[in-house]
């Protein structure tokens, strides 16, 4: 099924239709797929509509290349799914993060403490340019923790 599936928009909610032309499935076969991978839990709201998260469309992807482009049965996709997600907690609780197939790697603040005036050339006052990228690193961070604790 070498179909190349649309990049995913940056939105907070998305309704099965959407999932649906993301991932290259009809809306039955997501709607089944929640019965059978107990992690697939979208929002319901109004009249029991579902409304998926970025992480969930990332999971139905994962589903369906296990399903369609690697041939796993239902059962096989289910055990493969339980070993990666068990495979990512272990890795957050050793310190290390993995976020859409890219590793985080955790830099100390003090490692910013080398810059000096004149690796900042051309960027404005050094001090200013430099207390700025630190401000950036923490709010980088912030956010990589929040994306963390939504897996």
């Amino acid at each position: 099924m070498g179909k190349t599936l649309p990049l995913i928009p940056a939105k907070r909610y998305f309704t099965i239709g959407e999932v649906g032309d993301l991932c290259g499935v009809k809306p039955h076969v997501l709607r089944y797929w929640e019965q059978e991978f107990t992690q697939l839990r979208p929002m319901k709201r109004r009249g029991n509509r579902r409304y998926y998260q970025h992480h969930e469309v990332l999971m139905i992807r994962r589903i369906r290349d296990l399903l369609y482009d690697q041939g796993f049965t239902i059962s096989g996709a289910r055990n493969k799914m339980q070993e990666v997600l068990q495979h990512e907690r272990d890795k957050r609780k050793n310190g290390e993060v993995l976020l859409d197939g890219v590793e985080v790697i955790d830099t100390p603040d003090s490692e910013f403490d080398d810059f000096s005036d004149s690796d900042l050339d051309g960027l404005g006052d050094g001090e200013m340019v430099g207390s700025h990228l630190l401000m950036v690193r923490r709010e980088l961070s912030e956010i990589r923790e929040l994306l963390t604790a939504a897996y």
